[in-house]
């Protein structure tokens, strides 16, 4: 494989502009398949990507392809990055499998455990990765994406190393033996995005929070009880095992904020993905987070009060359509007890 090849990003959010653009500084052909909304933005300012640590590049409209039609995006596209929303992948599927060549590799780097299932089921003859991102992208208005979390872009390890070709100093991508149980180790970690929706606080300041963090604890031991019984092993992508994390987020405030800012840095405007959703009226990712946990205890004969609360929440965030509900911790815990 050569060093450049033509990217295509299906589903231009925040994660999806922000990889493709600094992709697209790196030397690689780019093209986004947005909303006309997205389209018009960067038409107007250009594509702005940014990052805490000081990544900063500016592209002008001419230097990034972008369009709302699918047959556009695909044709001719070496790679192709799935960035849509759960919800979204089977249509999404289709029009790759519409429009792509079959050439075409497929890489999720979606949200969820699910997602290249539904991709290598509608896309036989192509070769679909599965990739696990762990940071987080602001959408910060007039083309501009701002990364605010840290973290390595993790693939399934492949023969062709689409990893080694895609990574650069400022994006790295590393391979990984067992991304299956990596995707699970996300999944613990988001479970937070709906607390942080919820608590509409930033993540650093949510975090901050001891009263946070019992909760978010409490969310993960609730929900690694029903994944071991679905026979599933959870990677973490930290140095410490998935199972010692509700251990540490119970820590005292001075020695949790030590020990975390050693594996992970949070920009102080950090916030979840899911906050950003209620805040635009967007549906959120709930179904695949919190909402899997519910449906793998039912199918365990288990419970998962936490998680069910939590999903409840934050329908009504959603229905109500007046963004986070800023909720207490305590707050969280009373909905449907009495």
């Amino acid at each position: 494989m050569t060093s450049s090849k033509s990217i295509s990003v299906a589903g231009a959010g925040g994660i999806g502009c922000f990889v493709g653009g600094v992709l697209r500084a790196g030397g690689h052909p780019v093209s986004l398949l947005a909303r006309p909304r997205l389209i018009e933005d960067i038409a107007r300012h250009g594509l702005k990507v940014t990052s805490f640590e000081g990544i900063e590049h500016r592209l002008t409209p001419a230097e990034i392809k972008l369009s709302d039609d699918p047959a556009a995006i695909f044709a001719g596209a070496d790679i192709i990055l799935v960035t849509v929303k759960s919800d979204d992948t089977p249509e999404i599927a289709d029009l790759i499998a519409r429009h792509a060549a079959k050439n075409a590799v497929i890489v999720s780097l979606q949200n969820g455990t699910g997602n290249v299932s539904v991709l290598r089921d509608a896309l036989p003859d192509h070769d679909v990765l599965a990739g696990m991102v762990p940071f987080n992208v602001l959408s910060l208005g007039e083309g501009h994406f701002h990364r605010a979390t840290s973290g390595d872009i993790l693939l399934e390890k492949d023969d062709p190393d689409i990893a080694k070709l895609l990574s650069r100093p400022e994006l790295v991508f590393r391979s990984v033996d067992d991304i299956e149980g990596v995707q699970w180790g996300k999944l613990l970690i988001n479970l937070n995005n709906a607390l942080n929706a919820l608590s509409g606080l930033p993540l650093r300041d949510q975090l901050a929070q001891r009263s946070w963090r019992t909760l978010f604890a409490d969310q993960i031991r609730e929900a690694l009880a029903v994944i071991k019984a679905e026979g599933i092993a959870p990677l973490s992508t930290t140095p410490l095992p998935a199972s010692f994390t509700p251990f540490i987020l119970k820590l005292p405030d001075a020695l949790f904020t030590r020990i975390a800012a050693s594996m992970v840095k949070i920009d102080p405007k950090a916030r979840s993905s899911m906050w950003e959703d209620l805040q635009r009226g967007r549906r959120t990712e709930i179904d695949h987070l919190q909402g899997l946990i519910v449906r793998l205890a039912e199918r365990h004969g288990l419970k998962a009060p936490l998680s069910a609360r939590i999903v409840a929440l934050i329908r009504n965030a959603e229905e109500a359509g007046k963004g986070s509900p800023g909720l207490t911790p305590e707050q969280v815990r009373a909905v449907g007890q009495g």
